[in-house]
This record gives structure tokens, C-alpha cells and sequence, in this order.
């Protein structure tokens, strides 16, 4: 991380502006909270990055329509439990009802209200409950209230993900923090994933979807749990000007130091959400160098993390580089493989093509450690990426199996 930026309390509520709350209102069967709401005291300029999965739930294809729009935003809306998708026109109606039921207790346009669902697909929103806990929600909105905000956004996660930073800003003091929820159909192009990114910088919009799509491209876009991609996910962002900041513009500096705290942001929650993976018990880190530009390296980069014998592996603690060596080699990338190197931490497995005697034991040991890193060198030019996932244990089947019932 950066050294101009200081990790700072307080997630989506961080940045000044913002307020947020988390609540139960019975929709999942544990009790737990369910529903969560984030709110800008003002107006805000909101960016999106959506699933691209062709089956896309009502709260994906609504808050893509509010954003195309190019209005400003006030609030998101967020439930667990039902994901609202495959669930027909009655699940749109639904949708909708929701941003107008949120949009009249704040007094706002119906507009300026995006939704987010995520749990069960084809199941219907349970409304009466969901109308029953607004009240409670809206009163709950503080300035504090950002971690319950990231608990209430949970299904089968373990644990919160949230960060916020700090950084100067041509002489203002301005923050980034985000929320984030995703354990399980985890893949590039976002995938059973939401994060909610809330920044006090005043920014132009059209630099704002960029500066989101770029951090997206390189966090969130380069995880993986099990190769799935859902049909809910979708990363939001709103900008609120609270900060007193200028408008920033594409092509300045200060755009520049704002992209590099929301990419880190975006870093921060897609590492948690890879190493919460259902059952895992350990992040895998794969950096690959040497390639012959920076795309291709993300690309063999994501193959290797997504390779479920790499992942087994690394759960077996079986440091066994050739399933590494055969997940580059299938990534579409094409690269001399006399040339390829591959290290486990601080182990050379393979160089120039040849395997290399190693610590066998020593390197098992370190497979049991958290996190893991294979770092992979093609030799073949200035290009380099990384990709996250984790280890694939039996955990991830026993909890899958057992989602809906």
C-alpha cells in the first residue's frame, strides 16, 4: 500500500457524508442480520460494475438502468437471503417497490436509490418483512454504522470484509471505504460478489466509472473461489463532494492519487473475499512476471488460481508445481516453456524449463501456512499481474450441498 494513505475505522462510513445501518428483518432462517442500507447526506455521483452473466437478477438490471441515467444517487439498499433472481416480473415489481419504499422515508426520488440482493435464487423477496424493518433501518443510520452495515450484507461468509483509507488531496483530506460479501461462486467478472464503495472527493462522473471499472479490473476481476459467476454481483460506488475538493478530472494528479486508494480499497476486500472462500483454510496469491504485457500475465495469473488440481494441492499441502506448470500452459497465453520458472515462496521448483531438487518437506510446511504464494516468470517481456484464490477443501462441497436445504 501506498505510503501517502492511512487505513482509517469506519468502512462505507468513513468518508464524510455517509451514514449506514445493518438490521434483521427475518429473512434468513439464522436471524441474522438481513438488511442493509447506505445513505449520502447529499446528492452523489454514483459508477457501477455489474455481473456478466446473461441470467441477471432485478436489483443488476435496475441499478444498471439508474446509473445509465447519469443522475445523481443518495442511497443503496442491500438484502441477504433471496437473491430476487429468476424470479420474473413479479421479482422486477418487487425490486422496484423496494426503491420506493426507501425512497419515501428518506425523502427522495425513487431514482436515487439502488438496489442489491444476494442469497437463494428463484425465490421471491419476502416484502411484508422487508417493509416491516425499513422503519427500523432508516433509524438506525449513523455515521458509525458502517460495520453493521457489512455484517447484514453476509450470507455464507464467515467474516466482515471492510476497509476504508485516508489520503491528501491537493491540500483536502479525503477517504475512501468499502464494504464487500462473497465466500462462494467466486470467479473473474465478478461472481456471487457485492461491494459498496463510498468516497467524499468530488469527482466527474464519467472519471468515476473509470476509475471504478480499473480498480474492478484489477481486484474483484482477478479472484477466484470455484470458477462460478453469478448472477448478482455487482461492485457500486458513490462520490459525494464532502471533502470541499474540486471536481477532480481525468489526466491530473490528484485523479491519480484517487484512482491508487479506490484500486487499493478494491485489493483489500477482493484478497478477504478470496481467503473466506466456502471451506477454505488458506489465500492462494499467484504473481506471474515476465510476460508480454500486463493482460496476459492477469490472464495465466487467474487460470492457475482457478485451477481446481492447483487448489487441491495447496490444500494437501502437496507442493506439486507441474499442476502450476499445466494451468500456464493452458491459459491461452502462448510463451516458451524452456524458459518458464516457478517458485513456492522462496522455493525455485523449476528453472529454464528444467525442475530443480528442493526442500520437499520444507516446502510442505510452508503450504501450511497462510498465505501461499507461486510466483511464475515466462521470461518473455515486461508483463506482470497477480490473481488471489484459496485452497479447495472438503468443506466446499459439504457446504454447497447443503445450501438450500
Amino acid at each position: 500500500m501506498g505510503a501517502q494513505f492511512k487505513p482509517v475505522a469506519g468502512a462505507v462510513t468513513a468518508p464524510r457524508g455517509f451514514r449506514a445501518a445493518g438490521v434483521a428483518a427475518g429473512l434468513k432462517p439464522s436471524g441474522a442480520a438481513d438488511l442493509a442500507l447506505i445513505v449520502s447526506d447529499c446528492e452523489a455521483v454514483g459508477a457501477g460494475v455489474f455481473t456478466t452473466n446473461q441470467v441477471k437478477a432485478a436489483c443488476v438490471t435496475y441499478s444498471q438502468g439508474i446509473l445509465a441515467q447519469g443522475q445523481p444517487v443518495r442511497a443503496i439498499l442491500c438484502n441477504a437471503g433471496q437473491a430476487n433472481a429468476c424470479t420474473g416480473e413479479e421479482g422486477e415489481r418487487n425490486n422496484a417497490q423496494l426503491a420506493r419504499w426507501v425512497a419515501e422515508r428518506l425523502g427522495i426520488p425513487p431514482q436515487q436509490v439502488l438496489t442489491a440482493s444476494t442469497g437463494v435464487i428463484g425465490q421471491q423477496l419476502e416484502m411484508a418483512k422487508i417493509k416491516a424493518a425499513l422503519p427500523r433501518l432508516i433509524d438506525s443510520l449513523s455515521p458509525q454504522g458502517g460495520e453493521s452495515a457489512a455484517r447484514a450484507i453476509l450470507t455464507t461468509d464467515l467474516v466482515t470484509k471492510s476497509t476504508a483509507l485516508e489520503a491528501d488531496i491537493d491540500g483536502y483530506t479525503v477517504r475512501v471505504g468499502g464494504i464487500a460479501k462473497g465466500s462462494g461462486m467466486i470467479h473473474p467478472n465478478l461472481a456471487t460478489m457485492l461491494a459498496f464503495l463510498t468516497c467524499d472527493a468530488a469527482v466527474d462522473p464519467p472519471l468515476w466509472q473509470h476509475i471504478l471499472k480499473e480498480a474492478v479490473e484489477l481486484s474483484f476481476n482477478q479472484i477466484t473461489v470455484d470458477g462460478d459467476t453469478s448472477t448478482n454481483d455487482m461492485v457500486l460506488a458513490l462520490a459525494n463532494g464532502q471533502s470541499g475538493t474540486p471536481t477532480l478530472q481525468r489526466g491530473t494528479k490528484a485523479a491519480q492519487v484517487l484512482a491508487e486508494m479506490v484500486i487499493q480499497v478494491c485489493i483489500h476486500l477482493a484478497k478477504a473475499i478470496a481467503r473466506d472462500g466456502e471451506g477454505a483454510t488458506k489465500l492462494l496469491e499467484i504473481r506471474v512476471q515476465g510476460a508480454p504485457d500486463d493482460r496476459s500475465a492477469r490472464q495465466i495469473a487467474r487460470v492457475i488460481a482457478s485451477s481446481p488440481l492447483v487448489k487441491a494441492a495447496a490444500f494437501g499441502n502437496d507442493p506439486n508445481w507441474g499442476r502450476v506448470a499445466a494451468a500456464a500452459g493452458r491459459a491461452g497465453i502462448p510463451f516458451d516453456s524452456r524458459r518458464l520458472e516457478i517458485r513456492l515462496g522462496d522455493f525455485l521448483l523449476l528453472e529454464k524449463g528444467m525442475p530443480l531438487p528442493f526442500d520437499r518437506q520444507a516446502a510442505r510446511e510452508y503450504l501450511k501456512g497462510d498465505p501461499v504464494t507461486f510466483t511464475v516468470d515466462l521470461h518473455q517481456g515486461p508483463g506482470q499481474g497477480v490473481a488471489w484464490g484459496c485452497d479447495l477443501s472438503y468443506d466446499y462441497v459439504r457446504i454447497n450441498a447443503e445450501y438450500t436445504t
